[in-house]
């Protein structure tokens, strides 16, 4: 009788627990946020990879493995030129380094697509928006800077992960390609690539 009574506990602990986990994972909203990587390609003004740059992103399941939302990030890249002589059209010259430096705030709508509604939920995922961007150039004796806006998109692909069963906190990990359509003709720029990847977590 003692063992049935103890068996039919531990069934009941089991049903508790597993509706506390299937809680979590039915949950329908999410927040993601954290730091970010970014790398400016195919780009010859400030070339870089630097990690000055954070994340953050909410949406909401409308089906069980499909989700619409919105994201904001903001990305730093800088590069240092070393000394160089550089002549004016005014045919004046200065000699002097500089450093080079592109400032990204895109923001706009997500879709996201997950493959599995479970603790370990690897998805894809699209950012669609606009993007403001400053570039700069900091020389010895002035700064010439430039800002403008653009169409912005971006494929991403990544993991949410939920160790926790008994509650909603986890973490994430992420891949991204970005394109911005921003111009700037005095510094040859017909647009903005980058390739990053991001940490963070999940709420």
């Amino acid at each position: 009788m003692k063992q049935l009574i103890y068996i039919m506990m531990a069934a009941a602990a089991l049903v508790l627990t597993a509706g506390e986990a299937s809680a979590q994972m039915g949950k329908r909203d999410y927040i993601n946020a954290g730091w970010q990587f970014n790398g400016t390609v195919g780009n010859d003004f400030a070339k870089s990879a630097q990690g000055y740059g954070a994340y953050i992103e909410g949406g909401y399941y409308v089906l069980p493995t499909l989700a619409v939302g919105g994201f904001a990030s903001f990305n730093t890249n800088n590069q240092y030129v070393p000394e160089e002589t550089y002549v004016f059209d005014d045919k004046s010259a200065l000699t002097t380094d500089l450093s080079k430096s592109v400032y990204q705030v895109p923001f706009g709508v997500t879709v996201r697509y997950r493959f599995l509604w479970t603790e370990v939920q690897p998805y894809v995922e699209a950012k669609i928006g606009t993007e403001y961007s400053v570039q700069s150039t900091y020389m010895s004796t002035f700064v010439n800077r430039h800002d403008n806006w653009g169409f912005y998109i971006s494929p991403e692909i990544g993991v949410t992960i939920f160790p926790f069963p008994q509650t909603d906190f986890g973490f994430q990990i992420a891949a991204y390609y970005s394109y911005a359509s921003n111009h700037n003709s005095s510094y040859d720029i017909t647009g903005i690539n980058n390739l990053g990847f991001k940490l963070g977590v999940a709420f």
